[in-house]
């Protein structure tokens, strides 16, 4: 394992804590406990593999609604949407905005003519390039 080999050469390292999860999954996690209750149905656009997609499907489950992990608007079966009036759409932080907007596209191509975006959290975070990365661009003749 990557990890054990990364101990042994270098013994003092210190890795993120085991419940560590990045601002995007915690504010995905969040958003799906606000709207849970206020949806018959949520969809999690992301892959199988995604650990926080799947997350998001257990967390909107937890909260009692039904819900589906879906790779895009192709996979959406009939049954699920069967006596559903309310449709929450999210997606693992590492889905592509044009898949949400694809099944969104989905839904208003079928008839929906109310789609609003549910705000929990601003995603405003800004990550700064390395000062080293920094300091040579501010070097490069403009």
């Amino acid at each position: 394992m990557i990890i054990n080999r990364l101990r042994e050469k270098f013994p003092n390292v210190i890795g993120p804590r085991t419940d560590d999860i990045c601002y995007a999954t915690t504010n995905r996690q969040a958003a799906v406990k606000a709207m849970a209750d206020k949806c018959d149905l949520i969809l999690v656009i992301g892959s199988r593999n995604s650990s926080n997609s799947n997350r998001l499907v257990e967390v909107s489950r937890d909260m009692g609604t039904e819900a589906y992990l879906i790779d895009n608007e192709l996979q959406v079966e009939e049954a699920w949407l069967q006596g559903k009036r309310t449709v929450g759409i999210t997606s693992g932080a590492s889905a592509p905005e044009d898949l949400v907007q694809r099944l969104v596209d989905f839904f208003v191509a079928r008839g929906t003519q109310d789609v609003s975006e549910y705000d929990v959290i601003n995603e405003d975070v800004r990550f700064m390039l390395p000062k080293t990365i920094r300091k040579a661009l501010a070097e490069q003749p403009a």
